[in-house]
């Protein structure tokens, strides 16, 4: 029984299409989970000093993990992984099982020193909850939580052997694990232990992440080939020369998330958790497409490339980054038109009032503006990593980090000096009448980055791999012009609802959103089909092909991180 319901996860996908909208049915699952972890969070606690505190409590162990446990990632892994393989079956086995232990031994050794800091780190990770009452619980949260980017990063590692194998749904309920442990410590633990059982919530998440993958490892057994210490060190070499340059990419959107929730901790009370739920809520279809793609892409960039079909690795490019800004663009509308009722249904309960949604909506409404740029940044990196030039993702998330952290700055300025520029954001957004905005520079710098990258990102695309981006506008002012309208009829729609429904209840404020969705959807789809746009006719023929022409398969290996 089990052994035939893997099956269905065991085949293989060809097709970009086809691969990315399986890959985001697996982002969605978890995404939603993570929803559901948010939505617990906020109506526990609300936006306010615990959650501030709470969210805080992430930030040094997860640039721990950026800059640290990443080193050895998929990226790196699975292509030695591979020549080991080849060469020998025993070889692949006994070289993870060795980078495994170095990699608990160093990473015991960096949480061993930052859970001996902590105390001086925290005053720059989160001044304004330092100099409050909140430091103990802060304290003892990220010195627990140092044990997260150990699991998760030795999770990573043996997920190479996963890949590897083609067993990717084990690869894929990882996440799902993750965010159950979270919530079984916010249901469970913390009512017992107070807020440490939300530590200890992450800490379970984090272990079942690793468990499901670390069961597979074992069952391979302890191989009985002899790799060679010298073909072992220069393997190990390799991937850590490999992974370098993704490592500080990714360091980068750690290190602007860092500065933001330091600047947003000196700002009223529940900034930090307005900011985060904001930017856990645009993760949601920046997973489900942005990050779809541009996995799904990746494997046949990589061959492509590698085998000098330069025309089609072209070709392969621009058919992803076309449906990233054919999906990304109406989604982005959309979701602005909707966002407080998105807010609302997903956040509004208990502890969470209806200020905290209207701030929090307002900032969804903020981050989203780069919904487009954010996910074109994330193919762009997969291009260069499969042509073998890591340096320029880097130097993209380095701009990225100065402009989000500089013109958020620089807002906030602007936001105090200038009543006037206050009040049409604050009239914009609908948020005049409550306290706290300030938090939203940091979301509107935060989106000024990746609109910068993206831009930057283009720009060298077209310089180095003479892509044409001509053919976007055609596509572009489609795809703005039918989610506008789509957009518009949402919001008709939302008009309409409010004199049907009583919005001040769960029932009606959701059937309002629902209805203005579907219907925003549905004049979208419409004005694109008469529109005749190419990439609705093939997202419809790959959704036939995906669930009525073809059998189910699955994926090539590849980091689905």
């Amino acid at each position: 029984m089990v052994r035939a319901f893997l099956s269905a996860f065991t085949h293989e996908v060809r097709g970009l299409h086809e691969a990315a909208y399986l890959l985001a049915a697996f982002a969605l699952s978890s995404q939603l989970l993570g929803l559901i972890r948010d939505r617990l969070l906020a109506g526990t606690f609300g936006a306010g000093e615990t959650l501030d505190g709470y969210y805080a409590a992430f930030r040094i162990p997860d640039v721990l993990f950026a800059t640290v446990a990443s080193l050895l990632s998929l990226y790196a892994l699975l292509p030695i992984l591979s020549r080991l393989e080849e060469e020998n079956q025993g070889f692949a086995i006994a070289f993870l099982r060795r980078s495994l232990l170095l990699f608990f031994g160093g990473m015991a050794v960096v949480s061993g020193i930052a859970f001996l800091l902590a105390p001086v780190l925290i005053p720059f990770v989160a001044p304004g909850i330092a100099e409050g009452g909140g430091y103990d619980d802060l304290l003892l949260l990220t010195r627990m939580l140092l044990l997260q980017p150990i699991l998760l990063g030795a999770s990573n590692v043996v997920a190479a052997l996963t890949q590897l194998r083609h067993r990717f749904f084990l690869y894929a309920i990882s996440p799902l694990l993750y965010n159950l442990g979270i919530i079984g410590g916010i249901v469970f633990l913390y009512p017992v232990l107070g807020i440490a059982g939300l530590g200890w919530g992450v800490l379970l998440g984090a272990l079942l992440h690793f468990l499901v993958q670390a069961g597979f490892f074992a069952r391979e057994g302890i191989s009985q080939e002899h790799l060679p210490p010298s073909r072992f060190w220069s393997s190990f070499g390799e991937v850590l020369w490999l992974s370098v340059p993704r490592t500080l990419s990714l360091a980068a959107g750690q290190i602007s998330l860092l500065v933001l929730v330091a600047l947003a901790s000196l700002f009223a009370p529940g900034s930090i958790a307005v900011f985060m739920f904001a930017f856990n809520l645009q993760a949601v279809p920046l997973a489900i497409i942005g990050v779809s793609y541009s996995v799904a892409a990746f494997p046949t960039l990589a061959r492509l490339f590698a085998s000098g079909s330069n025309k089609d690795f072209l070709w392969h490019l621009e058919v992803a980054l076309r449906h990233i800004i054919f999906w990304t663009v109406p989604a982005m509308l959309l979701v602005i038109v909707l966002r407080a009722q998105l807010v609302r249904t997903i956040l509004g309960s208990g502890a969470f009032d209806w200020d905290a949604t209207r701030l929090t909506a307002a900032a969804l409404a903020l981050f989203v503006l780069s919904l487009s740029a954010q996910s074109i940044t994330l193919l762009i990196a997969r291009a260069y990593y499969a042509a073998g030039k890591t340096a320029l993702p880097l130097r993209l998330g380095a701009l990225s980090v100065v402009v989000s952290v500089g013109s958020a700055l620089l807002f906030i300025t602007l936001f105090h000096a200038h009543p006037l520029i206050r009040l049409f954001l604050e009239s914009a957004l609908r948020v005049s009448d409550i306290p706290g905005t300030t938090v939203l520079m940091l979301a509107l710098g935060y989106a000024t980055g990746a609109l910068v990258q993206a831009g930057a990102g283009l720009w060298y695309l077209r310089r180095d791999f003479g892509i044409a981006l001509s053919g976007l506008r055609e596509l572009g002012f489609q795809s703005f012009s039918a989610g506008m309208i789509g957009g518009a009829a949402a919001y008709g729609t939302l008009w309409v609802m409010g004199g049907v429904v009583d919005i001040n209840t769960v029932f009606g404020i959701v059937s309002q959103g629902f209805v203005g969705g579907i219907v925003g959807l549905l004049v979208t789809g419409i004005v694109l089909m008469l529109l005749k746009n190419a990439e609705f006719t093939e997202a419809v023929s790959a959704f036939r092909r995906r669930f009525v022409d073809t059998p189910p398969v699955v994926l090539e290996p590849t980091d689905v991180s």
